[in-house]
């Protein structure tokens, strides 16, 4: 008899030029012992190297999903997996990662036993296996930092891009990801960020490590004026103007780029997101240190 029951997890992997790294990431995710039924969510977002055609002949494809999308950027493709997702967790990963057996129960465990809100485990280098890094924080130019030598379940600022947990009802109740952002460039620090100023939190589970090819260039083109764009959005979203003014020093062609930032409707969604929270930015900004 089939089982129709809609799985426990999902697993939703954006995918860009990723060549055999998709493949290799999903054999993983098949391969690992877990106790939890789980669905992979892979959304090819406009790849130009074909890394995902092998997926129709793929012989796990019973437990995936395919989406084409056009080009929309990594907040959007994560958004848009979510929406065609089932599970009643959500785990974000990228498409050059290798798993460990359990790593997903262990890894939900804090979420389901009321601790945690979102959990990322650690993430270490695939060169470099035993130097981890235990989620991120921010620095004084509000450029990500990874924390390091962690050894307990910790309370961490930001939950990095390349695996993280969250259950469906909460990643629905805070929005999902910014749909206005571009491109690549600080979705995963905004919406750790609302997380918090929102009132739930986010740690780190280090029982639990993934290994992580760390590229040194991207697959894709990355332009500096879309992560500025996604800073000064970031910004307008959760910062009071002290802080907005920061940004905008940090930034090249800041006066052109704020005007798109307006023009893209973000003071209303600074309405909305200050009318949500339980914390303010200084607030967040003492809880974790961050010299901002």
């Amino acid at each position: 008899m089939l089982n129709l029951s809609p799985p426990e997890v999902s697993l939703i992997i954006p995918v860009k030029n990723e060549g055999t790294h998709i493949q290799n990431t999903i054999k993983s995710a098949l391969n690992v012992q877990t106790r939890y039924s789980f669905e992979i969510i892979v959304i090819d977002d406009a790849s130009t190297d074909g890394c995902c055609d092998f997926l129709s002949s793929y012989a796990g494809r019973a437990r995936l999903k395919l989406i084409r999308s056009i080009g929309v950027g990594l907040a959007r493709a994560k958004n848009l997996g979510a929406m065609k997702s089932s599970g009643q967790y959500l785990i974000f990963c990228d498409a050059h990662v290798f798993f460990e057996d359990y790593w997903l129960d262990r890894l939900l465990q804090p979420i389901r036993d009321g601790i945690a809100d979102a959990t990322t485990p650690g993430i270490a280098d695939i060169t470099t296996p035993d130097l981890c890094g235990y989620g991120q924080t921010l620095n004084k130019y509000l450029g990500v930092e990874w924390n390091i030598d962690l050894t307990e379940l910790t309370p961490i600022a930001v939950i990095p891009g390349g695996c993280y947990a969250v259950s469906r009802s909460l990643f629905f109740d805070i929005g999902g990801f910014d749909n206005g952002f571009k491109v690549w460039g600080y979705e995963d620090v905004e919406i750790s960020m609302r997380m918090w100023l929102f009132g739930y939190t986010c740690w780190v589970q280090p029982e639990v490590k993934i290994l992580h090819v760390f590229r040194k260039t991207t697959p894709y083109q990355v332009n500096l004026e879309n992560v500025y764009f996604n800073m000064l959005g970031l910004a307008f979203n959760h910062f009071k103007e002290e802080r907005i003014q920061t940004c905008r020093m940090l930034i090249q062609n800041s006066s052109q780029i704020e005007l798109a930032i307006l023009r893209s409707g973000f003071l209303e969604q600074r309405k909305a997101y200050f009318s949500r929270r339980k914390h303010d930015d200084d607030w967040y900004m003492k809880k974790f240190e961050i010299p901002f």
